[in-house]
């Protein structure tokens, strides 16, 4: 069943707990959302990372953790129960551009890990502003 709502509002709840982890640099929190395997994936805004333990390693090199951010929109997708989508658009503090994550959350033994994310900034202007040439 898709966006069970008991579901959909555990996966928000859990995608609630990652931005305070994140907005505090919380290293020990934020490692524990991750699946703890080498199939972890994270794309970031300049880096590519492969397994629980290089995430962890670049969360501990970013100095200062992430930058502060809000969210503006998020949307919570429940894909039966035991996998979820989170998809949200952010703006950091100081910065007019738009920022994307998105999240495949499932359910483990250990309860609910994140597998893949991605994150990324938008361009300055769309793609579809640009005349054809």
């Amino acid at each position: 069943m898709l966006n069970p709502p008991a579901l959909v509002a555990t996966i928000t709840a859990l995608s609630d707990a990652y931005e305070t982890a994140l907005g505090e640099n919380a290293l020990t929190t934020l490692d524990a959302f991750f699946y703890e395997g080498p199939e972890t994936v994270r794309y970031g805004v300049g880096e590519n990372l492969y397994g629980a333990e290089e995430i962890a390693e670049f969360r501990r090199a970013r100095t200062g953790g992430s930058p502060p951010r809000r969210i503006l929109k998020r949307v919570v997708t429940v894909l039966g129960d035991t996998a979820a989508v989170v998809s949200l658009e952010f703006q950091r503090e100081g910065s007019p551009r738009i920022g994307r994550q998105m999240q495949t959350w499932m359910l483990t033994d250990q309860g609910w890990k994140i597998i893949a994310a991605h994150v990324s900034l938008m361009a300055e202007a769309p793609e579809t502003s640009h005349p054809a040439g």
